[in-house]
């Protein structure tokens, strides 16, 4: 589908927008030269919000840091932001209009795979460089050699997300043989829908269901009776965050019980859906690209402790672990690569991109390979547990409800199977 926007409805959608300022004076500004603007959208309002909002918090703590810092070459940092509504289609001008109107000298992504496939056409037309946050093989058709992916989804991305769903229902004994694979009808859904049956075929499964559904969907009770009747060992959901929480209270009502559920359901991650769930979560087996374990908390513990100051008073996820941190962390590889680099010269910092290790608060040792994704899968999948209906922000601060499946190395406890032994 093409996305049609206007100059004028760009305009006018500019009313509500949040411009993010540099913090510094406008003298620090004439004593160091004009600031460097970083242009981009987010999703502040509609579906994507919870975690567009963490990961605009994120944005803003790393601009004052390396603002207080000096900045980057020795020029402030300025952030000019847009909400792109959660809508596609508002992305194509706002891009436009930060590099023709407000004349950034960088851009990056706004949140989701599916906000940052309409922006790369733009970038590219410009021949800027372009780092994405959370985009599921957003390049896989351009090939676009200055874009440079922050998800850590490694060389096979699609696969990625549901890569550990599959890999431990192989190894349960006796090996569950058919799968169902619903699947939002989006560009990210899409895209882990395609993976998820490369993993079926790959460990050996029968696809007994193979459906999408529209993104405006609100009734889910006729999905989980299709899936229902086909009767799969396992249900491997691709889906974004109101369908998430839309197919698993819909399960639990009409009492779908495979021998797992989950894959790469996008929400379950943030709180406000943790809170809408609550005891619906349990046995669920789906991605994650971060947790508070103390192996990952260490180099994060700064930021999160500023971040959960401040986010009562921005109105954000009280935790900010989903997109919070790599809200932060995504700046940090565009710092690390204008510093290394010497220069905001996108040719320059692409080089640099390509060559060079990154180590952020998120993740250690990033290196970007082809399509600009990373050249080593950090996905996790983890599986809740023990929930009741009074779990709350202490619960979701922690690991008690929640064990890491994979990777091995990662692992924290084994897995809950078949699915019905969690429900408790």
């Amino acid at each position: 589908m093409k996305n049609h926007v206007t100059r004028r409805g760009v305009n006018a959608g500019l009313g509500a927008a949040l411009i993010s300022p540099a913090l510094a004076t406008t003298r620090a500004f004439a004593q160091s030269g004009e600031p460097i603007k970083i242009g981009f959208s987010m999703a502040l309002t509609g579906p994507l919000a919870a975690n567009g909002k963490q990961a605009l918090l994120g944005a803003k703590i790393w601009q004052e840091e390396i603002n207080a810092k000096g900045g980057l070459l020795g020029r402030q940092v300025q952030l000019i932001n847009y909400d792109d509504q959660s809508n596609p289609g508002t992305v194509p001008g706002i891009y436009t209009k930060l590099l023709d109107v407000d004349k950034c000298d960088l851009v990056v992504s706004g949140y989701a795979t599916n906000m940052v496939a309409p922006a790369i056409p733009v970038v590219m037309q410009k021949g800027k460089t372009f780092i994405s946050l959370f985009a599921l093989a957003a390049n896989s058709e351009f090939h676009y050699p200055k874009y440079f992916s922050m998800l850590p989804s490694g060389p096979t991305p699609k696969e990625a997300f549901t890569e550990g769903f599959f890999q431990m229902a192989a190894a349960q004994n006796p090996k569950p043989q058919t799968v169902a694979i619903p699947a939002e009808d989006a560009e990210f859904s899409r895209n882990a829908a395609e993976g998820a049956h490369n993993n079926a075929k790959k460990y050996g499964f029968n696809i007994v269901y193979d459906k999408t559904y529209p993104p405006n969907t609100t009734d889910f009770s006729p999905i989980i009776r299709a899936i229902q009747a086909g009767n799969p060992d396992l249900v491997c959901v691709c889906s974004y965050p109101l369908s998430s929480v839309g197919i698993l209270l819909s399960a639990s009502e009409l009492g779908l019980k495979p021998k797992m559920i989950g894959g790469a359901m996008v929400g379950l991650q943030a709180t406000v859906f943790k809170d809408k769930l609550k005891s619906k979560l349990n046995g669920v087996v789906n991605y994650e690209t971060w947790v508070p374990s103390p192996k990952l908390m260490a180099p994060a513990a700064g930021f999160f402790k500023s971040y959960q100051a401040r986010a009562a008073s921005e109105g954000v996820d009280p935790l900010g672990y989903y997109l919070g941190g790599w809200g932060y962390a995504y700046f940090q590889v565009l710092q690390q690569a204008v510093e290394g680099a010497k220069s905001i010269n996108d040719d320059k910092l692409a080089d640099y991109l390509r060559s060079h290790e990154f180590t952020t608060i998120m993740a250690a040792g990033i290196k970007f390979g082809k399509d600009g994704e990373w050249t080593k899968s950090g996905m996790l999948q983890v599986q809740y547990h023990g929930l009741t209906d009074a779990a709350n922000l202490d619960t979701w601060r922690g690991m008690s409800y929640q064990t890491v499946l994979t990777p091995a190395d990662m692992q924290t406890g084994s897995i809950i199977y078949p699915y019905e032994k969690a429900l408790g």
